[in-house]
């Protein structure tokens, strides 16, 4: 029984009852970065993919995660814990296996949160620069760590509040925009090529169906908060749903525009011609909303470094509750298990996750990395391969979970069909990463497999730290992943 404070909430527990459908679901929209993927991401994926077939790359992708979310929302539904992949796999597959995933959940979101650092740093260099204000790109990702950690450190509705604004003006001036190019007919009219089978098998599909996915990494973080969550049996579920249904419509009805914005003939040799690929969609802004001086344009690189920002917050929150749960639970030292008196955060996980950020950013700053294509781009393709192991092993968890517990009436589309599907896809798509990961990151031979490789590592010491928990007589080991909320 948790103790109690002088206010009566408990002590080394996160705040219950506070997020709803609304709020989870900013949360996890945030971390996809609508607006970065849009004007980074999307731009590459039809580069290097299969250009103006992307667009059906986006549903597909989109097909896959609801087919996920089947099993995923289904279990959800009688799992309360924080620690999310960990608790699933834990109650599914055994505590062996929880702690292995753990130690890799761990891996992958510390991995995009700290390569999102190079991004902002670059992003908002290159953007304030252009209004005359000049600061390394170093410069301005310690400041975004510093204003990250505050949040992260404090009540957790003040980051969904804050998320809330800044992800509703990403998505109205990028609806704007698909909007101007659908009014004024694209460049050569408005057509559906993007949705047929010639379009989708054009180029580079596996490659374009790879960086599509990456785009939507974040979403399946929902039940990371739900011992937070108002109602969690209803609200993890719909939000869930409603953030993978969110994402995917919107990525692939803006890439269908941006599509035509260029035309469907002229989309490759557009881009081919661009020096960065990632300055398209601000083209198509000032062709297609050239008023006021390009106003829109300018708003919308502004927006693109808060986009960045809320994605940062996002999963800085994710991670410092693993690092919490994990605490709590004998997987890592106790004391990352503790709550603010006050704003009942995960504080020490925040404050290490912080410092994880700053000594990760100091050696990348401090040999001369790039902040894009090193920083940025190996350890967010590293954490989009974890996150896909740790999918296509709560898939199976699911399978097990249900299995032993008949006694609860699960159909088997449900607890094994849709679960069993997204398992050998989530599977094959990570053999694909890894196979193409020297094409998706631009790392040397050696990085190619020495990254990747850091997954089954960081997956064998969860799973030994979890054995000598065992061996340790410690009771906790039986409760991998039980019921918190």
């Amino acid at each position: 029984m948790n103790s109690q404070t002088s206010t009566g909430a408990a002590t080394d527990r996160l705040r219950p009852n506070v997020l709803g459908v609304a709020a989870i679901t900013f949360f996890v929209v945030s971390a996809a970065a609508p607006l970065t993927a849009v004007a980074g991401g999307y731009p590459i994926a039809m580069l290097l993919g299969n250009g103006i077939g992307v667009p059906l790359s986006v549903l597909a992708v989109t097909a896959i995660l609801l087919i996920f979310s089947v099993g995923y929302t289904t279990m959800a539904r009688h799992i309360s814990n924080a620690g999310s992949f960990y608790a699933f796999t834990g109650r599914g597959l055994g505590s062996a296996a929880g702690g292995a995933a753990a130690y890799i959940a761990v891996l992958a979101y510390n991995a995009m949160q700290t390569g999102l650092y190079g991004l902002f740093g670059a992003v908002a260099a290159g953007v304030m620069g252009e209004f005359g204000i000049a600061f390394p790109w170093w410069l301005w990702a310690v400041g975004c760590w510093a204003l990250v950690g505050i949040f992260g450190y404090l009540k957790i509705d003040l980051s969904a509040k804050v998320l809330a604004v800044l992800v509703a003006a990403e998505y109205v001036i990028v609806v704007i925009l698909d909007f101007a190019i659908l009014g004024q007919g694209g460049a050569s009219g408005i057509n559906t090529v993007s949705f047929t089978s010639d379009a989708f098998l054009s180029g580079e599909p596996i490659i374009g169906m790879l960086l599509c996915f990456a785009a939507f990494m974040g979403f399946e973080a929902t039940t990371i908060y739900s011992e937070e969550a108002r109602d969690p049996v209803k609200t993890v579920p719909r939000a869930t749903y409603l953030a993978v249904l969110l994402i995917g419509v919107f990525y692939a009805f803006t890439t269908w525009c941006m599509v035509l914005g260029a035309g469907a003939d002229q989309l490759m040799p557009t881009l081919g011609g661009l020096e960065d690929p990632t300055i398209f969609l601000f083209i198509l802004s000032d062709q297609f909303l050239p008023f006021a001086g390009g106003i829109i344009g300018k708003i919308m690189s502004l927006l693109l470094i808060t986009s960045v920002f809320a994605a940062l917050l996002a999963f800085h929150n994710a991670a410092a509750r693993y690092f919490y749960v994990l605490g709590r639970e004998g997987l890592l030292p106790a004391g990352l298990g503790r709550t603010h008196d006050e704003h009942q955060s995960p504080h020490i996980g925040s404050l290490l996750q912080t410092a994880l950020g700053i000594v990760i950013l100091a050696i990348f700053a401090g040999t001369g990395q790039d902040p894009i294509l090193a920083l940025f781009v190996w350890l967010t393709n590293l954490a989009t391969l974890s996150v896909i192991v740790l999918m296509g092993l709560v898939s199976f968890a699911v399978i097990a979970f249900f299995g032993r517990r008949p006694e609860l009436g699960v159909s088997a589309f449900k607890g094994v069909l849709a679960p069993l599907l997204a398992g050998v896809l989530l599977i094959t798509i990570a053999y694909l990463v890894l196979t193409h990961f020297e094409v998706l990151t631009g790392a040397s031979p050696a990085l190619s497999i020495g990254i990747p490789i850091l997954v089954p590592v960081f997956g064998i010491v969860g799973a030994l730290v979890a054995y000598q928990l065992k061996k340790s007589g410690s009771s906790r080991f039986s409760q991998f992943g039980a019921n918190k909320g």
